[in-house]
């Protein structure tokens, strides 16, 4: 008889209730879904999510009894705000948030993702928003034919990070991705289809039963099979992670030491109205055109 015991396994119907506040877990069969929300609606990005996403992404993975994770929003967009009065914490202790939350915990969500996840992962994005990272970065990506993909950071005074910019050049290649961070280039769902942003681009309403079609799919092989799948088709991100993740982090926090730009919820406008000179027409093919 062994000296010591295991340590429990996280329980599904525990993690469940610790993480409601941000997720709204189902799990059916052994593929768990993750539905992002705050109060309920709509996704605010908060100091709060950015933790409690690779706290659970990291519990999920510790679980067993998960085979496929689906990684997806609560309403018709993806992170459709921030909400001001969990960044405005920020201004009280700039250097302390700038590592605590924003540099270490923005890390540790892509790195949670990809090490600790050993599971196949579907990101399902049902519109617009920020921080779509999350999602391009899980093994297949699929989105609803009215989602958005644009990294905002440069036009926010803020250097492209969080991420981003790792999924953007592993997915686009080095010029697209230099062409999208430095014009915050709009992808619309077509666009990121063609780029290769996305696996499929679906209809709204039928866009969380494709996303469990896929899993069921996935889930019907072999277990041992599947998971020793992943760390084939994971690799690329493995290695990206190591080349580019941290460097990017670290530049965005030093410029946002010196240049102290604000978080505030400038993406709580859809992402064609914050940006300048778009055109109607330019806007139905999601193409960023000169000021006038």
């Amino acid at each position: 008889m062994s000296l010591t015991s295991y340590l429990p396994t996280p329980k599904f119907e525990e993690y469940k209730e610790l993480f409601k506040e941000h997720f709204i877990m189902e799990r059916r069969d052994g593929i768990i879904e993750l539905r992002m929300h705050t109060l309920g609606g709509d996704v605010q990005w908060s100091f709060e999510l950015h933790r409690a996403l690779w706290q659970a992404f990291q519990t999920v993975g510790a679980d067993p009894e998960n085979e496929v994770m689906i990684l997806t929003a609560t309403g018709d967009t993806w992170i459709a705000s921030i909400d001001d009065s969990s960044f405005s914490k920020e201004e009280d202790d700039r250097a302390y948030y700038s590592y605590e939350h924003m540099y270490y915990d923005g890390r540790r969500m892509m790195i949670s993702l990809i090490n600790d996840v050993e599971i196949p992962t579907i990101g399902v994005i049902p519109g617009p928003g920020a921080h779509t990272e999350l999602a391009l970065m899980c093994d297949i990506t699929i989105c609803s034919e009215g989602a958005i993909i644009v990294d905002p950071h440069l036009d926010l005074g803020l250097v492209p990070g969080d991420g981003i910019h790792s999924a953007f050049i592993e997915l686009l290649g080095v010029k697209r991705a230099a062409y999208a961070l430095l014009t915050c280039e709009i992808f619309d769902a077509q666009k990121c289809l063609d780029y290769g942003l996305v696996n499929e681009v679906i209809a709204r309403d039928k866009l969380d039963a494709r996303a469990w079609e896929i899993a069921e799919r996935i889930n019907a092989r072999k277990r041992t099979t599947t998971r020793m799948s992943v760390p084939v088709v994971r690799r690329p991100w493995k290695q990206r992670i190591a080349d580019d993740l941290d460097g990017g982090f670290a530049m965005e926090m030093h410029a946002y030491m010196c240049d102290s730009p604000e978080h505030r919820d400038d993406i709580g406008k859809t992402q064609y109205e914050r940006m300048d000179g778009l055109t109607e027409a330019d806007r139905k093919k999601g193409v960023r055109t000169k000021a006038a």
